[in-house]
């Protein structure tokens, strides 16, 4: 903590009009502390043999909801139509030209050093698929 800091903090403790916080702040706190409090008292209420029971309960549940959200991931169609459009024949041409340049990028590594990069046919590809897929895509979403 600096000079700055600690001046900064004299001078907010002694002016009149301080910061205004929220009040709503304050209610979701107590909110917090009350569920704490119901929950510490249920588990004081609960014998021993209940208490060693309900740990695996939540262990399970919580392993139903992890299971849950796995489950819920969504795949992109953007992206699986690009693949497909990538291998399609109208982008053929552009997809040659990239994997020619990838493999004389492999050798010339191998001799050595590679003197070139594969950038411009990779975007060439890349806008073939997603001109390719863009109208698939419109479809999907309508």
């Amino acid at each position: 903590m600096g000079i700055w800091d600690t001046f900064s903090d004299i001078v907010e403790a002694v002016t009149p009009w301080s910061v205004v916080e929220a009040e709503a702040p304050a209610e979701t706190q107590q909110e917090e502390t009350a569920e704490t409090e119901s929950k510490s008292e249920e588990a004081e209420e609960a014998t021993p043999e209940e208490s060693s029971e309900e740990p695996e309960a939540e262990e399970e549940a919580e392993e139903e909801e992890e299971e849950e959200e796995e489950e819920e991931e969504i795949v992109d169609p953007k992206e699986t139509l690009e693949e497909e459009c990538k291998n399609a024949p109208q982008c053929a041409p552009a997809k040659h030209h990239f994997d020619e340049c990838v493999e004389r990028v492999h050798q010339q590594e191998s001799e050595g050093g590679a003197q070139e990069d594969c950038v411009e046919e990779f975007f060439h590809l890349a806008h073939c698929a997603s001109e390719c897929a863009a109208p698939k895509v419109w479809a999907k979403l309508k």
